[in-house]
């Protein structure tokens, strides 16, 4: 596991947006990077949950939230406008982007693959990530510490079989992330972050056969994502990491 002890003001008077934040491993860095004094942005599709995330974070006395719901199936570039626009509106800037909704799709081989489900797979793992990016690179260009991280996945760094649009989406999110870095330099620092096998309910039903009591939680491991957010991490660009690895690599 990822060793870092994030001291408990990391985050103060950071701005940080969350895409999936209503429930899994987003719903917990939501959480936590509150937690840790910052002012988050929560972005998903399910009002209901982005509010349930709110009301926790306000109650524990963090710093207050924003929601912006967007469904990352059907947004268009004009919605990602019109959140940069909301954002800099109530912000002024965005210290810290992560990327983590994403969908699964189907478990098959290549050749028996729905197109549709392919397309909605690329749509929210690789199009909406890029659309949001684009739209919000200038905010993040106006934070003294910017910090970009996409999240990736085992499958994403080398192909395996019957993980189709999934593990395609992924390798697509490491190269964005290297185009990015190098295309933004010092400018804001760009990652690329692989959670691991975790206790979600993606991981429940891509193996279903699992004990799930075998696997980290979500809170387990996060001091990657408190240190990718944090200034620790300042200087450090392009990398891949892994929170159950403990280094870039």
């Amino acid at each position: 596991m990822f060793s870092y002890q994030a001291p408990s003001d990391l985050l103060k008077e950071r701005v940080i947006l969350v895409t999936g934040a209503g429930s899994g491993i987003g719903r917990t860095a939501a959480l936590t990077f509150a937690r840790h004094g910052a002012s988050v942005i929560l972005v998903g599709r399910t009002i209901s949950k982005l509010e349930s995330v709110y009301d926790e974070i306000e109650a524990a006395g963090g710093a207050k939230p924003a929601i912006f719901p967007v469904n990352l199936e059907s947004a268009l570039t004009n919605d990602y406008d019109q959140l940069a626009v909301a954002i800099e509106d109530t912000f002024g800037r965005l210290d810290g982007l992560l990327h983590n909704a994403g969908l699964l799709g189907q478990l098959t081989p290549l050749e028996q693959y729905d197109p549709d489900s392919f397309n909605r797979v690329m749509q929210v793992n690789v199009h909406a990530e890029f659309l949001m990016t684009r739209a919000l690179i200038p905010l993040l260009k106006q934070s003294k510490d910017a910090s970009l991280v996409f999240t990736s996945s085992s499958v994403g760094r080398k192909g395996r079989a019957y993980w189709g649009a999934y593990s395609i989406s992924k390798f697509a999110v490491e190269g964005m992330m290297q185009v990015l870095a190098e295309e933004l330099g010092s400018a804001v620092r760009v990652n690329s972050l692989n959670p691991g096998g975790t206790r979600t309910p993606m991981r429940a039903k891509a193996f279903p056969g699992e004990d799930p009591d075998s696997l980290p939680t979500p809170e387990d491991i996060m001091p990657v994502y408190l240190y990718l957010m944090g200034a620790d991490s300042r200087g450090i660009s392009g990398q891949t990491f892994s929170a159950r690895e403990g280094s870039a690599g």
